[in-house]
Protein backbone atom coordinates (compact mmCIF):
# COMPACT_ATOMS: atom_id res chain seq x y z
CA UNK A 1 0.00 0.00 0.00
CA UNK A 2 1.35 3.38 -1.07
CA UNK A 3 2.16 5.70 1.81
CA UNK A 4 0.28 8.98 1.93
CA UNK A 5 2.27 12.11 1.25
CA UNK A 6 2.62 14.31 4.34
CA UNK A 7 0.19 17.20 4.45
CA UNK A 8 1.66 20.62 3.82
CA UNK A 9 1.49 22.90 6.82
CA UNK A 10 -0.19 26.14 5.88
CA UNK A 11 1.62 29.21 7.13
CA UNK A 12 -0.64 31.23 9.41
CA UNK A 13 0.16 34.92 9.35
CA UNK A 14 -0.75 37.12 12.31
CA UNK A 15 -1.09 40.64 10.88
CA UNK A 16 -0.50 42.20 14.33
CA UNK A 17 2.84 40.40 14.74
CA UNK A 18 3.79 41.16 11.16
CA UNK A 19 3.15 44.89 11.63
CA UNK A 20 5.02 44.83 14.95
CA UNK A 21 8.07 43.37 13.18
CA UNK A 22 7.86 45.90 10.35
CA UNK A 23 7.59 48.80 12.79
CA UNK A 24 10.59 47.50 14.74
CA UNK A 25 12.53 47.10 11.49
CA UNK A 26 11.74 50.70 10.48
CA UNK A 27 13.12 51.91 13.81
CA UNK A 28 16.28 49.77 13.72
CA UNK A 29 17.06 50.51 10.05
CA UNK A 30 16.57 54.24 10.71
CA UNK A 31 18.81 54.25 13.78
CA UNK A 32 21.59 51.97 12.53
CA UNK A 33 21.30 51.84 8.74
CA UNK A 34 20.96 48.64 6.75
CA UNK A 35 24.57 47.41 7.02
CA UNK A 36 24.80 47.71 10.82
CA UNK A 37 21.34 46.30 11.54
CA UNK A 38 20.93 42.65 12.52
CA UNK A 39 17.79 40.55 12.46
CA UNK A 40 18.47 39.84 16.14
CA UNK A 41 18.26 43.61 16.82
CA UNK A 42 14.91 43.78 15.04
CA UNK A 43 13.57 40.74 16.91
CA UNK A 44 14.58 42.28 20.26
CA UNK A 45 12.98 45.62 19.32
CA UNK A 46 9.75 43.80 18.36
CA UNK A 47 9.82 41.76 21.60
CA UNK A 48 9.85 38.40 19.81
CA UNK A 49 12.36 35.61 19.29
CA UNK A 50 14.53 35.35 16.18
CA UNK A 51 12.83 32.16 14.99
CA UNK A 52 9.46 33.93 14.84
CA UNK A 53 10.94 36.82 12.85
CA UNK A 54 12.43 34.35 10.37
CA UNK A 55 9.02 32.66 10.13
CA UNK A 56 7.46 35.91 8.88
CA UNK A 57 10.40 37.32 6.93
CA UNK A 58 13.06 35.10 5.42
CA UNK A 59 15.97 37.55 5.67
CA UNK A 60 17.07 41.04 6.60
CA UNK A 61 17.25 41.87 2.89
CA UNK A 62 13.64 40.81 2.34
CA UNK A 63 12.45 42.85 5.31
CA UNK A 64 14.43 45.89 4.19
CA UNK A 65 12.93 45.60 0.70
CA UNK A 66 9.41 45.56 2.16
CA UNK A 67 10.07 48.55 4.44
CA UNK A 68 11.65 50.65 1.68
CA UNK A 69 8.86 49.78 -0.75
CA UNK A 70 6.30 50.90 1.84
CA UNK A 71 8.20 54.17 2.28
CA UNK A 72 8.22 54.78 -1.48
CA UNK A 73 4.50 54.10 -1.75
CA UNK A 74 3.65 56.45 1.12
CA UNK A 75 5.74 59.21 -0.42
CA UNK A 76 4.20 58.66 -3.85
CA UNK A 77 0.69 58.87 -2.43
CA UNK A 78 1.55 62.30 -0.99
CA UNK A 79 3.31 63.34 -4.21
CA UNK A 80 0.29 62.37 -6.33
CA UNK A 81 -1.92 64.73 -4.35
CA UNK A 82 0.63 67.55 -4.69
CA UNK A 83 1.32 67.31 -8.45
CA UNK A 84 -2.35 66.94 -9.39
CA UNK A 85 -3.69 69.83 -7.28
CA UNK A 86 -5.03 72.41 -9.73
CA UNK A 87 -5.27 75.10 -7.06
CA UNK A 88 -1.59 75.09 -6.01
CA UNK A 89 1.04 77.27 -7.67
CA UNK A 90 4.12 75.74 -9.28
CA UNK A 91 6.42 77.16 -6.62
CA UNK A 92 4.21 75.82 -3.84
CA UNK A 93 4.19 72.38 -5.49
CA UNK A 94 8.00 72.31 -5.67
CA UNK A 95 8.32 73.39 -2.04
CA UNK A 96 5.81 70.74 -0.93
CA UNK A 97 7.56 67.98 -2.91
CA UNK A 98 10.99 69.04 -1.61
CA UNK A 99 9.73 69.29 1.96
CA UNK A 100 8.00 65.90 1.87
CA UNK A 101 10.94 64.13 0.22
CA UNK A 102 13.62 65.72 2.44
CA UNK A 103 11.70 64.81 5.60
CA UNK A 104 11.44 61.21 4.40
CA UNK A 105 15.12 61.01 3.47
CA UNK A 106 16.20 62.40 6.84
CA UNK A 107 14.04 59.73 8.47
CA UNK A 108 15.23 56.97 6.09
CA UNK A 109 18.78 57.84 4.91
CA UNK A 110 19.24 54.40 3.30
CA UNK A 111 16.32 54.96 0.91
CA UNK A 112 18.28 56.69 -1.92
CA UNK A 113 20.80 53.84 -2.15
CA UNK A 114 17.95 51.32 -2.09
CA UNK A 115 16.27 53.13 -4.99
CA UNK A 116 19.55 53.31 -6.93
CA UNK A 117 20.11 49.58 -6.50
CA UNK A 118 16.53 48.91 -7.67
CA UNK A 119 17.04 51.17 -10.69
CA UNK A 120 20.11 49.15 -11.68
CA UNK A 121 18.53 45.78 -10.98
CA UNK A 122 14.96 46.18 -12.22
CA UNK A 123 13.81 49.67 -13.26
CA UNK A 124 10.50 48.39 -14.66
CA UNK A 125 9.60 46.82 -11.33
CA UNK A 126 10.47 50.02 -9.46
CA UNK A 127 8.31 52.16 -11.77
CA UNK A 128 5.45 49.72 -11.23
CA UNK A 129 5.91 49.87 -7.46
CA UNK A 130 5.87 53.66 -7.48
CA UNK A 131 2.64 53.83 -9.49
CA UNK A 132 3.57 57.32 -10.64
CA UNK A 133 4.11 56.98 -14.37
CA UNK A 134 0.45 56.90 -15.41
CA UNK A 135 -0.36 60.49 -14.54
CA UNK A 136 2.90 62.35 -13.75
CA UNK A 137 3.44 63.69 -17.27
CA UNK A 138 -0.24 64.60 -17.58
CA UNK A 139 -0.41 66.33 -14.20
CA UNK A 140 -0.99 70.04 -13.58
CA UNK A 141 2.58 70.14 -12.23
CA UNK A 142 4.07 69.26 -15.63
CA UNK A 143 1.65 71.58 -17.39
CA UNK A 144 2.71 74.43 -15.09
CA UNK A 145 6.38 73.66 -15.78
CA UNK A 146 5.74 73.80 -19.51
CA UNK A 147 3.80 77.08 -19.25
CA UNK A 148 6.51 78.65 -17.08
CA UNK A 149 9.19 77.53 -19.52
CA UNK A 150 7.32 79.14 -22.43
CA UNK A 151 6.76 82.32 -20.43
CA UNK A 152 10.51 82.48 -19.81
CA UNK A 153 10.96 82.05 -23.58
CA UNK A 154 13.44 79.21 -23.23
CA UNK A 155 11.10 76.32 -24.26
CA UNK A 156 13.17 73.80 -22.29
CA UNK A 157 11.38 70.47 -21.83
CA UNK A 158 9.67 70.15 -18.41
CA UNK A 159 11.47 66.85 -17.85
CA UNK A 160 14.78 68.74 -17.49
CA UNK A 161 13.40 70.77 -14.59
CA UNK A 162 11.96 67.64 -13.00
CA UNK A 163 15.34 65.89 -13.26
CA UNK A 164 17.09 68.93 -11.76
CA UNK A 165 14.59 69.05 -8.90
CA UNK A 166 15.11 65.37 -8.06
CA UNK A 167 18.87 65.77 -8.28
CA UNK A 168 18.82 68.74 -5.90
CA UNK A 169 16.75 66.78 -3.40
CA UNK A 170 18.31 63.33 -3.58
CA UNK A 171 22.01 63.80 -4.43
CA UNK A 172 23.02 65.44 -1.12
CA UNK A 173 21.69 62.39 0.74
CA UNK A 174 23.46 59.95 -1.58
CA UNK A 175 26.71 61.88 -1.09
CA UNK A 176 26.12 62.71 2.58
CA UNK A 177 29.11 60.71 3.97
CA UNK A 178 31.45 62.61 1.64
CA UNK A 179 29.77 66.00 2.14
CA UNK A 180 29.68 65.66 5.92
CA UNK A 181 33.35 64.71 5.94
CA UNK A 182 34.37 67.58 3.66
CA UNK A 183 32.42 70.21 5.59
CA UNK A 184 33.05 68.57 8.99
CA UNK A 185 29.33 68.40 9.72
CA UNK A 186 27.61 66.31 12.34
CA UNK A 187 24.48 64.42 11.24
CA UNK A 188 22.27 67.01 12.98
CA UNK A 189 24.08 69.87 11.21
CA UNK A 190 23.74 68.13 7.85
CA UNK A 191 20.01 67.61 8.45
CA UNK A 192 19.59 71.30 9.27
CA UNK A 193 21.32 72.12 5.98
CA UNK A 194 18.84 69.87 4.18
CA UNK A 195 15.95 71.65 5.90
CA UNK A 196 17.15 74.92 4.36
CA UNK A 197 16.92 73.35 0.89
CA UNK A 198 13.13 72.96 1.19
CA UNK A 199 12.61 76.57 0.11
CA UNK A 200 15.89 77.08 -1.75
CA UNK A 201 15.16 74.37 -4.33
CA UNK A 202 11.95 76.12 -5.39
CA UNK A 203 13.86 79.40 -5.80
CA UNK A 204 16.56 77.72 -7.90
CA UNK A 205 14.05 75.99 -10.20
CA UNK A 206 12.13 79.26 -10.55
CA UNK A 207 15.37 80.98 -11.54
CA UNK A 208 16.08 78.32 -14.17
CA UNK A 209 12.60 78.78 -15.63
CA UNK A 210 13.30 82.48 -16.18
CA UNK A 211 16.69 81.91 -17.84
CA UNK A 212 16.85 82.43 -21.60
Amino acid sequence: MKAKAPKKVKKVVDSTTEEKIKEAARKVFTQKGFAASRTRDIAEEAGINLALLNYYFRSKEKLFDIIMTDNIRHFMMDAKVIVSDEGTTLRAKIELIASSYIDMLIQHPDLPLFILSEIRANPEKLVQRMGFKEFLFKSSFFRQLQEASKAGQNNIKPLHYFINMLGMIVFPFVASPLLRNLAELKVEEFNMLMQERKTLIAKWIEGMLLMK
